[in-house]
């Protein structure tokens, strides 16, 4: 394998234990290529963040070896693996001004003054905060204190940045702002970043690839879009995005194809994912996106009746709530383009669906 094909990190058989008992990460095999934006997501305690520590060096792995560029460094210390931080809390140094706290990482680094003056300008720039050079981090905003840890990251021009939860304190409308600005230095300057959010929208938007976590295991590891259309497991499927579950027995199965019987309620045509054994129980899956809402005669071959319980206008659709199957949390998001003269709340109305689109998967029991 040649330099450039070699991964840049590698998680070899790596185990986390902090009591010598339970383990929060359970043999992790993970590459990140060179140049990737691989985001590490899932709900707390599953794993991600400490994956993420062990990289950087804060925390030793119990069992197994991570790989730096084809090199070991579970013993080399933190400093010396030459890789840029992004924390949550921003960890600026509130004594010195916004130019001295990007300096700072090239004057530990030795570096000569006219050279920190150029690679401090040039982040600056980056990050669009060159009229800040001399404020200290009181006086900046929240957005700005996290384009500065950003810039800070990067101005020694690390092969690797790592980012634990950096936006988890911006406000919705920042938050979504920075997201495209890091995504867009990530893409400008082909650094590799290895991202830690338990937010699903952010990893989505930014990422090169997802690594879905649960219980110190990746669920999944694919594309933001392949993670959305195409969940491994049902885990998956509830945790990334919205998602209609309905819970049945598997009928009869013929290629990729299964046929599933929900009580009470008729039959479902079902794309086979890992439904397991006929006789046995079944997770499907449904994006709301994918259902109509009174579909012509013949066009799917799941229709069922329906009632509406709720209606909520959100600009591009409307999200329509109904009772289908026994579930009265059924969702449809019916889009914003035509007349939605049916849709009167308590009105019965029928819903229809793709067999390609409705996933049996196995049945994920929560916590």
């Amino acid at each position: 394998m040649s330099e450039l094909q070699e991964p840049l990190v590698r998680f070899i058989e790596v185990q986390k234990s902090y009591d010598g008992e339970i383990l929060v990460v359970k043999n992790l095999n993970l590459d990140v290529a060179r140049g990737e934006f691989l985001t590490m997501l899932g709900p707390s305690g599953s794993g991600k963040t400490t994956c993420l520590m062990m990289l950087a060096g804060f925390e030793p792995a119990t069992h197994g070896e991570i790989t730096l560029e084809g090199n070991p460094i579970n013993n080399v210390a933190p400093h010396k693996r030459g890789i840029g931080m992004v924390f949550q809390n921003y960890a600026l140094f509130p004594h010195m001004t916004v130019f001295e706290n990007l300096a700072f990482p090239l004057k530990v680094r030795r570096m000569g003054r006219s050279d920190i003056e150029a690679k401090v300008k040039r982040v600056l720039d980056m990050v669009q905060l060159h009229d800040f050079a001399e404020r200290r981090p009181s006086q900046l905003s929240g957005g700005q204190q996290q384009r500065v840890a950003v810039a800070r990251a990067l101005v020694f021009e690390p092969q690797l940045v790592l980012m634990d939860e950096p936006l988890g304190a911006l406000d919705k409308q920042l938050r979504e702002q920075m997201q495209y600005e890091i995504k867009h230095i990530h893409e400008s300057l082909g650094v590799t970043v290895v991202y830690v959010t338990h937010d699903q929208s952010e990893a989505l938007t930014m990422s090169n690839r997802v690594a879905v976590f649960n219980d110190g295991i990746i669920q999944q590891l694919a594309t933001p879009d392949v993670l959305y259309e195409k969940p491994d497991n049902a885990f998956c499927a509830q945790f990334i995005g919205e998602n209609n579950k309905l819970i049945g027995t598997v009928k009869d199965k013929s290629g990729n194809n299964c046929i599933v019987d929900i009580p009470g309620s008729g039959i479902v045509h079902a794309l086979d994912v890992n439904a397991g054994n006929i006789g046995g129980a079944t997770s499907l899956s449904l994006r709301p996106e994918r259902v109509e809402i009174d579909p012509s005669e013949g066009k799917y071959p799941n229709v069922f009746e329906g009632k509406v319980k709720e209606l909520i206008y959100l600009g591009d659709h409307i999200r329509t709530r109904v009772n289908v199957c026994g579930h009265d949390d059924f969702i449809v998001k019916v889009p914003n383009i035509s007349d939605h003269a049916s849709l009167v709340k308590g009105h019965p109305v029928k819903v229809g669906w793709r067999a390609d689109d409705c996933r049996a998967l196995d049945v994920y029991q929560e916590p």
